[in-house]
């Protein structure tokens, strides 16, 4: 058998992965206990800034910095990647006094870094260096040093960069969830930024998909049965919502109830001794995904859900179909 095909062996290939991941296991376990008070600086001094965090870095690096850059923007901290070569021809422009500089490069002798270092250093913009060489260029420009333990590649003699880069991802994502619980940063603030996708429609808020206004069937409690029907047929959503004299929602008349109470007599009744009172409800600040679960919880079949304000006023209507549209889950 051939070395290649020998290679492709089943056995071969998940001790080369399972072999990868131990040795970045290791170099995590490292840098975790390499963590000290240089690193609260580095939170402190990001979470201070009037401008943004500005992430550099060169190849594998590069690739790094942006991920860094785009996961501190969308959870509250102001951050943009600026690549090293294009900062040398016209971009250290767009590095202010009052932004901040993480600047990432495993050896610390990336050459395309060294008019950026420079720069930080002149203009007395704060530089973060992210590097492995504690005696490299990068290291001795920077004012807060963030070191990497040397740790082993996983791919051996070939020393591509996989150990290394792993750890700094890392190193950028306890910085960024560092900064989100200094600022308190929580699913309402993350969902300003995430309108699309999956996280937008798992972070939607009950008041982007209620009905409000005049779309709300809503009847008094003094009302007939008469008058409520022509409600509901009017707004479609086969319900009315029923409130007392304070405009308080006291009840519920859903389609389940018409049923129920059919008989010759009902358009005579009062809306009062037809609802269902105290129905469940939700509030216009809480999760869509969250008003989802309250309406499917055990053996609950709620299609319609009233939004109530603090003082148990309606203000809007939330209907199954609606969060199922926006494909909240």
């Amino acid at each position: 058998m051939s070395p290649v095909a020998t290679a492709l062996e089943p056995t071969a290939i998940l001790s080369a992965m399972r072999r990868t991941l131990s040795l970045e296991q290791d170099g995590l376990a490292q840098l975790s206990n390499a963590l000290d008070e240089v690193s609260v600086e580095a939170v402190r001094v990001i979470a201070g800034l009037k401008g943004r965090l500005i992430c550099a870095g060169v190849g594998k690096s590069g690739h790094v910095a942006r991920k860094i850059a785009a996961t501190l923007a969308s959870t509250g901290t102001p951050a943009s990647y600026v690549h090293p070569a294009e900062a040398s021809h016209g971009d250290l422009g767009m590095i202010t006094a009052d932004d901040a500089v993480l600047a990432l490069s495993n050896s610390g002798e990336t050459k395309e870094l060294g008019d950026m270092i420079a720069y930080c250093r002149r203009f007395g913009v704060p530089l973060i260096g992210m590097t492995a060489g504690a005696e490299s260029t990068l290291a001795k420009g920077s004012d807060i040093l963030l070191l990497c333990p040397k740790a082993p590649e996983a791919c051996g003699e070939t020393r591509a960069p996989t150990t290394s880069t792993t750890m700094m991802m890392a190193f950028g994502d306890a910085l960024a969830v560092a900064l989100i619980e200094a600022r308190g940063f929580t699913a309402t603030d993350f969902a300003r930024f995430h309108p699309g996708g999956a996280l937008g429609s798992a972070l939607a808020r009950v008041d982007e998909l209620m009905h409000a206004g005049d779309a709300m069937p809503l009847a008094p409690e003094l009302a007939s049965m008469g008058d409520a029907l022509i409600v509901m047929s009017e707004k479609g959503f086969g319900c009315v919502g029923v409130t007392d004299g304070d405009g308080k929602l006291s009840g519920i008349v859903t389609d389940g109830d018409l049923r129920r109470r059919m008989g010759p007599d009902l358009i005579e009744l009062s809306v009062k001794s037809v609802m269902t009172p105290g129905p469940i409800t939700t509030t216009p600040g809480a999760l869509a995904s969250d008003a989802l679960r309250v309406m499917t919880a055990g053996n609950r079949k709620i299609t319609q859900l009233f939004v109530c304000d603090e003082a148990g006023k309606p203000v809007g209507l939330l209907h199954i179909h609606d969060l199922l549209r926006a494909g909240v889950s």
